[in-house]
């Protein structure tokens, strides 16, 4: 650690480190992260979601993507080889992704709410979630 210090007081551009003390459920300091953050996310991901991980020179902005990335870390992976338990996986996954996982993202709750009412907004979350449960349910049992 020592010779980091030295290595960093030799550099004539050398910045203090800045340090942000916060607990992760506060607003206030979820504004604070976002506004030290926005600029260089949004050159990572211009549709402003997350995740995001960067490898270098790679930016990786989709979880599944990013996934099949952490293998090249682990030995563990985190899908199985075989490429038939592969595909169910993916499979799986995906039906979660798009026809269940944005019905609880902010923007299209706030959009469903505008243009239907927040009664009709949650029932058409909840019939679109239990479709998507049950379809994952009954489908995936039989392939097990």
């Amino acid at each position: 650690m020592e010779s980091n210090y030295s290595q960093m007081a030799a550099d004539s551009t050398w910045v203090s480190k800045i340090i942000l003390y916060s607990f992760w459920q506060s607003s206030c300091s979820w504004r604070v992260r976002f506004a030290l953050n926005l600029k260089e996310f949004e050159k990572l991901n211009p549709l402003h979601y997350v995740p995001v991980l960067v490898d270098g020179d790679v930016v990786i902005s989709d979880s599944y993507a990013i996934l099949l990335a952490e293998e090249k870390y682990h030995q563990r992976r985190p899908l199985p080889v075989e490429s038939q338990l592969r595909a169910l996986n993916l499979q799986a996954a995906n039906i979660v992704s798009s026809s269940m996982q944005p019905l609880h993202m902010l923007s299209v709750l706030r959009y469903m709410e505008e243009r239907v009412g927040p009664e009709e907004k949650q029932s058409w979350a909840k019939f679109h979630i239990q479709k998507g449960f049950g379809v994952r349910v009954s489908h995936f049992n039989k392939d097990i």
